[in-house]
């Protein structure tokens, strides 16, 4: 049991920052610049790195090729450009007391002014010789006055906002001297938590990620304030879970029926050993009371359609509804088009006809749908006459009804909002919650999935079915046509001419581009310039088709249909077509600039061939100039498993706020990251499954249950209990 008399960060989070000695009116409002506005902000405002003066070297003896940390005053800074005029070069000379050192810094011509004649500096960086003198480039530098102690914090600083570290320091200094003065720090875990996993307590944490004695100490502190960060997340989606569990009632089907056996029958190819197992899980959910809650992860290609087809045939065995909604027009029609075609000849009961059955009904509902056929839907929704039906955001607005929704389907569910996402499980008048699938063609890390959708059951479609041919994928170290940039004698041309063989074969093209119109603020290619440059050069002579955002959906959907039915040899298009868009005819894939898109993007567009009996290839045309550009091109152009990709995203991107439909409010992780601390995510889970089974509404547990609020915020935990 917590001390009672202990200060809980609640209260620290009703103290202005203002309150503590030296913030005056303009500091408070540069702390308002990391959100620090009150002691509790400014406690999760953790040091960005530390100094160990332990490890200080003196400059006499920095030794050439190898890493130090120094501690310096400088003496003279001054800047001139370089013999080219495109680089600025910062020089300056600095000192201590053994000895002085030349430092360099390029394009940072602010650090003349921010290293200013007397000032002291922590430097580190590598020691070079340059004409028999010690030199560093492109140094870290700090700058933390005379602050003593062995390991010194460096916090996150502003010179904008007129802060530096040591300023920062003593707010945090003086702001837990006050808490131990007071009462010291609540402790919301139990003790068999901190027995388990042998960590301090709540105060040795703060103390320790603050002012440590030693690195070793930093490293205690951290484990412990991990998990209490990762433990507020898991215990709110566990909550969620239970509570949707514990108060809704859900829909009754009619499993193992003639119809979904039926369909399975008559597929051109049988499930792969992922779908069954993935129907099976569903299946299993559809039997309890309870309505199911399932993410449905599966790679670009892995059969997703089939298991919500299969799904929703679930419910219209049982006389009820499925729906699918979808985020975009394009979208939505693919599917209706797809599933229409899989459920082509399939009947169901009826005993309002002379044959006691009719035709299974799929209908499409869009904004574009014309007001006499949407009508028409609306009151056979109603009635029960249409089985199936699959839309845009259209499907959850007032005047849409159901007869008896029985399995909804969300397709690319991290499109929609909260509030439409819970808006499609409030349909059914009788009280009753239809079961929900959420599918994302965007494979999710582990650990990401487990912290994202934790409230959750997570299904895997890690297997392809037959008939996909791999894609070849090739990185083209060029401009996009120029031949400026080349690299190894990579030329873009020889792409060009394999697109117009494969036209000459009878296949076709997608080109993708990462903007509608040239920009000058980016030198990328455009797709309406890409489009007329390669229909006056490159391709002339080809059909081609033009498909962006701006594009009027009348003339997006003629151009779909011209392409889908082979009129269109080329589609030079914006992501507008990243998911969806399936045409098997179609064996080339070149995207233009594809250093500016991400690995799921690239991922996701790379999907849209390789759906057919043909070889394909997808070109990755790009000079990629940044270390980040070109370790995405380099992971797309080694591997084709998405879960692979999204392992190397999460690494090369970090995961940034947790919650990505937030709007405000802290950020979620302030030091516990998805790639350094996969165990602590696992073991945060498995502690909030068990809190929540001995706890239910966490009355034993009140500081916890508090905390989720305070740090998740009313928002967020309204994010969590509608997901």
């Amino acid at each position: 049991m917590a001390d009672e008399k202990a200060i809980e960060l609640a209260e620290l989070d009703a103290i202005a920052i203002g309150r503590l000695n030296g913030v005056g009116p303009k500091k408070e409002k540069g702390l308002t610049h990391f959100e620090i506005h009150t002691v509790l902000d400014l406690l999760t405002h953790y040091p960005r790195r530390y100094i160990d003066r332990s490890n200080q070297v003196p400059i006499a003896e920095l030794a050439p090729g190898e890493e130090a940390m120094v501690v310096v005053t400088i003496d003279s800074m001054s800047t001139r450009p370089t013999r080219n005029r495109r680089v600025k070069m910062t020089t300056g000379r600095v000192h201590d007391h053994s000895g002085t050192l030349a430092i360099t810094f390029f394009n940072q011509p602010w650090r003349q002014k921010q290293l200013g004649p007397g000032v002291e500096a922590v430097l580190f960086g590598k020691v070079d010789l340059y004409r028999g003198k010690r030199q560093m480039s492109n140094p870290v530098v700090d700058l933390v006055g005379d602050q003593t102690g062995r390991i010194v914090p460096v916090y996150p600083q502003s010179e904008k906002a007129g802060l530096t570290t040591r300023e920062i320091g003593e707010w945090v200094a003086e702001s837990l001297r006050r808490v131990d003065n007071g009462r010291g720090f609540a402790e919301p875990l139990p003790e068999a938590v901190l027995d388990r996993f042998d960590f301090v307590n709540r105060s040795a944490a703060y103390h320790g990620i603050h002012a440590p004695d030693s690195m070793a100490e930093i490293q205690v502190a951290r484990r412990r304030l991990v998990f209490d960060e990762l433990l507020r997340i898991q215990l709110a989606l566990v909550l969620r879970k239970r509570a949707i569990e514990r108060d809704s009632r859900g829909v009754e089907h009619q499993l193992d029926g003639e119809l979904t056996r039926a369909f399975h029958d008559r597929l051109p190819f049988p499930l792969t050993g992922a779908q069954a197992r993935v129907i099976g899980e569903i299946e299993a959910d559809l039997a309890k009371p309870v309505p199911m809650h399932r993410l449905l992860q599966g790679d670009v290609g892995s059969g997703k359609t089939v298991v919500a087809v299969s799904s929703m045939l679930d419910a219209v065995q049982g006389g009820h509804q499925g729906a699918l909604m979808a985020p975009t027009e394009v979208l939505a029609e693919q599917h209706h088009l797809g599933v229409s075609e899989l459920l082509d000849g399939f009947t169901v009961p009826d005993s309002a006809t002379l044959m006691g059955e009719r035709p299974l009904k799929v209908d499409l509902l869009t904004n574009r749908v014309s007001t006499p056929d949407r009508r028409r839907i609306l009151a056979e929704l109603v009635a029960g006459g249409v089985d199936i039906v699959i839309g845009t955001h259209a499907l959850i607005q007032e005047a849409v009804s159901f007869h008896s929704l029985g399995v909804v389907v969300i397709d690319e569910q991290h499109r929609f909002g909260v509030e439409q996402r819970a808006a499609l499980r409030e349909k059914n008048v009788d009280g009753t919650v239809p079961d929900v699938l959420v599918m994302t063609a965007t494979p999710i890390p582990r650990t990401a999935a487990m912290t994202v959708y934790g409230d959750l059951d997570v299904s895997v479609l890690d297997e392809m079915p037959p008939g996909r041919t791999p894609i070849r994928t090739e990185w083209v170290r060029t401009g996009w046509g120029s031949g400026e940039g080349q690299d190894e004698g990579l030329d873009a041309s020889r792409v060009w001419q394999h697109v117009r063989d494969e036209v000459v074969a009878g296949r076709q093209a997608y080109v993708v581009c990462p903007l509608i119109e040239e920009s000058e603020k980016l030198e990328v290619a455009s797709a309406e310039e890409v489009f007329e440059r390669l229909r006056a050069d490159e391709l002339e002579g080809l059909s081609l088709g033009l498909l962006h955002g701006r594009v009027t959906p009348v003339e997006k959907e003629e151009t779909m249909r011209q392409f889908r039915e082979g009129r269109l040899s080329v589609l030079v298009a914006t992501t507008v077509i990243e998911v969806g868009v399936d045409v098997p005819n179609a064996t080339i894939m070149v995207i233009v600039d594809a250093d500016r898109f991400g690995i799921a993007q690239l991922h996701q567009l790379r999907g849209r061939v390789g759906r057919g009996a043909d070889e394909s290839s997808c070109y990755l045309l790009a000079s990629a100039e940044t270390p980040e550009g070109q370790a995405r091109l380099e992971a797309i152009e080694a591997t084709t498993d998405g879960f692979e990709l999204a392992e190397i995203d999460l690494e090369l991107r970090g995961e940034g706020t947790i919650m990505g439909e937030r709007q405000k409010g802290r950020n979620d992780l302030k030091l516990a990251s998805l790639r350094r601390d996969k165990q602590w995510v696992a073991s945060a889970r498995e502690v909030a499954v068990d809190l929540v089974a001995a706890d239910p509404t966490l009355e034993r547990h009140e500081l916890l249950a508090n905390e989720i609020g305070l740090f998740l915020g009313e928002a967020d935990t309204a994010f969590l209990l509608k997901g």
